[in-house]
């Protein structure tokens, strides 16, 4: 004869209570993907979770961001025009050329005059000349950085993201800024792809289509700056990540700009597009906890704002100058 010990009854589903943690995070989520949300509350709102709260699904939240941020640029892509964005990136071309360079060579001087180790130091600088998080993810692996460095190096250029989310639409208000000129300034004065779109797309449709282009095509620079990385490091063995869906960005542009059909729905598209951005920020503050910002530390974050006030003010004056 069996003791009701032996033969516990099983668990039903219903069994496995949803804490309040994750309630708290998906009313969040949700709301998020409604209108009532801009970006820059939208990564506030990730902040004051990370800070008080804490992210329930951390460990799925980097590739939950990675591929958010991909679907949301590809289909900004349905709301943009082939040719405006050719000239957008005609005009930011050359400012592209010399910034990169500018920021790499200044980040490597100021890593050895901070004593910043080498490599947290590269991506850093990297991560400010290109495309912030994603230059990070592709060059990390080419120099065989180490979880360590990988997260003071994202944990760096993160913080500076939510910073120019925030105050840069104000600037641009300030100083009259037009469209153009604000987006190409976006696009090569902040550090990630969701902050730049964040960013313009709060200030205009234009601003919106110059930032997104000249960022895009700013990002196929990992290409060249990857390979580089396998010379100053002397690691040759790794294969270098190109990032794909710049080229389904271009082919959604080009299906809104020659095919009838797709205009009808492109707006339907974009809106969408917008909705999960605003969720990738979202998602983007709520992994920026305590743990991220006390790990930064001092110097590599003085490094990181010190380019990017270089960065900032040297393209503005440029772009007021010459625009």
């Amino acid at each position: 004869m069996t003791t009701p010990n032996e033969n516990p009854p099983k668990k039903s589903i219903l069994d496995k209570t949803i804490t309040t943690r994750e309630v708290i995070f998906m009313f969040f989520v949700v709301l998020c993907l409604s209108p009532l949300i801009s970006p820059p509350i939208a990564l506030l709102m990730g902040l004051v979770i990370a800070q008080f709260i804490g992210h329930p699904y951390l460990n799925l939240n980097h590739k939950a961001t990675h591929i958010l941020l991909q679907v949301s640029v590809v289909g900004l892509g349905f709301g943009m025009n082939v040719h405006s964005a050719l000239q957008a990136g005609k005009e930011g071309f050359t400012l592209t050329i010399i910034s990169i360079i500018g920021t790499l060579i200044l980040g490597v001087f100021l890593g050895k005059v901070l004593k910043i180790e080498e490599k947290i130091s590269f991506l850093i600088a990297s991560g400010t000349a290109i495309c912030g998080g994603s230059a990070i993810a592709a060059i990390s692996p080419v120099i065989k950085a180490n979880e360590k460095q990988i997260s003071v190096a994202l944990g760096t250029i993160f913080i500076l993201n939510s910073v120019a989310l925030v105050i840069f639409p104000f600037i641009g208000h300030y100083l009259n800024l037009s469209e153009s000129q604000f987006g190409l300034w976006c696009a090569i004065a902040i550090h990630d792809t969701s902050s730049v779109v964040g960013a313009a797309g709060k200030y205009g449709t234009h601003a919106l289509e110059v930032a997104t282009t000249v960022k895009l095509a700013r990002a196929l620079w990992i290409i060249p700056i990857a390979l580089l990385s396998t010379f100053i490091f002397k690691n040759k063995e790794t294969k270098i990540k190109i990032p794909y869906f710049i080229g389904l960005f271009i082919l959604a542009m080009i299906a809104n700009t020659y095919v009838p059909l797709i205009q009808d729905f492109s707006h339907y598209i974009t809106g969408f597009a917008k909705a999960t951005l605003t969720l990738t920020l979202f998602l983007i503050g709520c992994g920026l906890s305590r743990k991220v910002l006390v790990s930064v530390g001092f110097k590599p974050l003085v490094q990181g704002i010190a380019l990017w006030m270089v960065i900032s003010a040297g393209t503005l004056w440029a772009i007021i100058s010459l625009i």
